[in-house]
């Protein structure tokens, strides 16, 4: 995959990045960066991504995908509702020992994934193309994520039969969700909250960490 058409800058930008977040530039730019350039040439025509600019890309879409990447462990992860990959692609490529399932139920976007873990030789990443409350692999995960695809009682409604007992759900949030927490089911309970610092973004950026009770 053919990233030189990217200007240095972008180079500059996505390894200083990876450098604030504890991660080896050098061993996952060249992946990151094609990853960014198919990302870039799919959405010309698929629209995968309302982001545009590969260095808006870089910030929004890799620099905070990896921003939780101390807080997931060599375990099996269900990314629901990924869209293009995100975070799982970052994930599966800053993390080999990940096991990652890229949950995505457009079709269009199903088939970008396919080729990305194609081209990209993600050995440790598959595609289910299912909408997650249909997939039916229930206590399969360690872990579930979502970026932006509901509250948090909203994301186990639909996902949380994929964990097994003592699994955890990954949560991605823009300012603290007092009050999503507070709303959790029975059964759900919050471990931790971290905020997040990405890189080159402005705003706020918190994981929330919810316990399946064993």
């Amino acid at each position: 995959m053919n990233t030189s058409s990217f200007p240095k800058a972008l180079h500059d930008n996505l390894n200083s990045g990876l450098a604030t977040l504890g991660l080896d530039a050098d061993a996952l730019s060249p992946p990151l960066l094609a990853y960014l350039a198919l990302l870039d040439r799919w959405n010309r025509t698929y629209n995968l991504t309302a982001i545009r600019d590969p260095r808006e890309m870089v910030i929004r879409h890799l620099l905070d995908s990896l921003a939780m990447h101390p807080f997931v462990e060599s375990e099996a992860l269900a990314d629901l509702g990924t869209g293009p990959g995100l975070p799982g692609i970052p994930l599966a490529i800053a993390k080999p020992r990940l096991q990652v399932t890229l949950v995505e139920s457009n079709g269009k976007k199903a088939r970008f994934l396919r080729e990305a873990v194609r081209t990209l030789g993600l050995a440790n990443a598959r595609v289910a193309e299912s909408r997650a409350e249909a997939l039916e692999e229930p206590g399969a995960y360690d872990a579930i994520t979502a970026r932006a695809l509901d509250t948090l009682a909203g994301i186990i409604e639909v996902g949380g039969h994929l964990l097994k007992p003592g699994g955890k759900l990954l949560a991605m949030k823009g300012v603290r969700p007092d009050e999503e927490m507070a709303a959790l089911p029975e059964g759900w309970t919050v471990s931790a909250i971290s905020a997040l610092t990405v890189p080159g973004l402005v705003g706020e950026r918190h994981l929330v960490i919810v316990d399946r009770d064993a």
